[in-house]
């Protein structure tokens, strides 16, 4: 078991383990023995920040759906997670005045629970699309899980009767669709291209009553804290918080980020690689979502945002922002609608905008 000194890459929370364990007692099987199996010390699985490496947790899936021969074991998993089982995340979740702002909290502190996966999330038109992006290879059922986790959110804040517009996932189509079509209550397409949930923007923009901003503000301040701490060993965190310092005073390139981080260009390189990253894709994904924040604060105009984000001029900002998300960004500003209550605020010289 990793403590929070360790190293926090491709790990996970307990308690997330904690609820597989739940999950598989009620499905008739015994959780407990199913978890020493996958090497999970029951009397030893630690506090709250206790984190394990997904190693075992890709063990554990595998015993599951060995165990349970049930295709769905990823859907139904997600019911065995409450707020509390996601740290601080939860409590920031639970008390966000709109799903916009939910979700938008989920692309800031995810990496509370997880490193092992990244999330997009925009308006397109009329709708909202997240998309959940594995960084490392993980099981599939692992991916239905997330859904139902972020359908529950969705539904415990605007009411249980709530559904996306569409669910679409890149694995292959289940022989049996019950359990995913009663839990998820969505239009369902498998094999695609991306893993993407379609909202209605009226739905993800309203105004919740249950909403608590002070709440919230503290939970984000605890999620901030614990990340600093578990992060400071990872050298993709590392070199999103420099780009995220140094962007604004033009594009670094991956020798200067190395010097700032005091290592070679090559260390850097293979240390990256080891996470399954490389420079330019942390670039690239850093400018998508400080360009999406500035983008939320009107008074931003574009070529200022070009400034911050160290492109060359506007035109080779709009031709990025065209890629990430087929709009320019006056298209993607004028479709995006008014801003929920709290949409993540202009950043400040050296603050971190976390993407995933």
């Amino acid at each position: 078991m990793r403590t929070l000194a360790a190293t926090h890459q491709n790990s996970i929370l307990v308690s997330w383990v904690k609820a597989f364990g739940h999950a598989l007692d009620a499905a008739g099987h015994d959780g407990s023995a199913l978890l020493a199996e996958a090497g999970f010390d029951l009397g030893h699985l630690g506090g709250p920040d206790t984190r394990c490496p997904l190693t075992k947790t890709g063990k554990l899936w595998d015993l599951a759906l060995e165990t349970t021969r049930d295709e769905a074991f990823g859907v139904k998993l997600a019911s065995y997670f409450t707020h509390t089982t996601f740290h601080s995340l939860g409590y920031g979740l639970s008390a966000s005045s709109t799903l916009k702002e939910a979700f938008e909290r989920v692309l800031h502190y995810s990496h509370v629970v997880s490193d092992a996966v990244g999330y997009r999330f925009f308006r397109v038109g009329a709708e909202y699309h997240f998309y959940i992006e594995p960084r490392i290879e993980i099981p599939i059922e692992s991916v239905d899980t997330l859904v139902g986790v972020y359908l529950r959110m969705c539904r415990s804040l605007i009411g249980r009767n709530f559904s996306p517009l569409s669910i679409e996932l890149r694995r292959p189509r289940p022989v049996a669709l019950d359990d995913f079509e009663r839990l998820w209550r969505a239009p369902l397409r498998f094999s695609a291209e991306h893993n993407r949930l379609r909202f209605d923007s009226e739905s993800i923009e309203c105004v919740v009553d249950s909403g608590n901003p002070e709440v919230a503000r503290l939970s984000d301040a605890v999620s901030a804290r614990y990340l600093a701490r578990i992060e400071r060993h990872n050298m993709e965190a590392r070199v999103r918080t420099v780009l995220t310092q140094r962007l604004q005073h033009g594009e670094p390139t991956q020798e200067e980020v190395a010097e700032i981080l005091n290592v070679s260009a090559r260390t850097l390189q293979r240390k990256l690689g080891d996470s399954g990253t490389t420079f330019r894709r942390i670039l690239d994904e850093t400018r998508h979502a400080q360009a999406l924040a500035h983008l939320s604060v009107p008074h931003v105009s574009v070529s200022e945002i070009t400034h911050l984000l160290g492109f060359s001029c506007s035109a080779s900002f709009t031709r990025a922002f065209r890629r990430w998300t087929g709009l320019t960004p006056s298209e993607w500003r004028a479709v995006s609608g008014s801003r929920s209550v709290h949409a993540p605020p202009r950043q400040p010289p050296g603050s971190v905008d976390r993407y995933g």
